[in-house]
């Protein structure tokens, strides 16, 4: 009775995973999902990279400001070059997160072309088998 089990567990098992061959990606495809893969990481590191940038302004913002308040040029000029750190740190995380976005639509075309292609082999075969 066990063994029946086990065997009926087995073959069920190998059934189930039996259309995972069957239905692999075209490279295109796959090259498609990793170039969008990456422009989501690299967008996500972007978006981190400005709101880091933002913090370093409104840091440099606060030190600027308790230098003028207390009449000290030197902390006031230290907060204008933080402050400006800033805002270039914002400035090229939104070039990055440009190019990932344009990344990732490249990703979608050549995924799309792979599909694409993977129709017009099945049409081919189909018509190929036709008498």
């Amino acid at each position: 009775m066990t063994s029946t089990m086990i065997r009926t567990a087995v073959v069920s098992a190998a059934l189930a995973l039996a259309p995972g061959y069957v239905l692999a990606e075209s490279p295109a495809k796959s090259a498609g999902n990793a170039m969008e893969r990456k422009g989501n990481a690299e967008e996500k590191a972007a978006n981190a990279e400005k709101a880091r940038g933002k913090q370093l302004e409104q840091k440099g913002d606060a030190v600027e400001d308790a230098g003028d308040k207390a009449d000290n040029k030197a902390q006031e000029n230290r907060g204008k070059r933080i402050k400006a750190k800033g805002k270039a740190m914002q400035k090229s995380a939104e070039a990055r997160q440009d190019a990932a976005e344009t990344m990732e639509k490249s990703g979608n075309k050549v995924e799309k072309a792979g599909t694409e292609a993977d129709k017009d082999v099945k049409k081919a075969k189909d018509e190929a088998a036709k008498p």
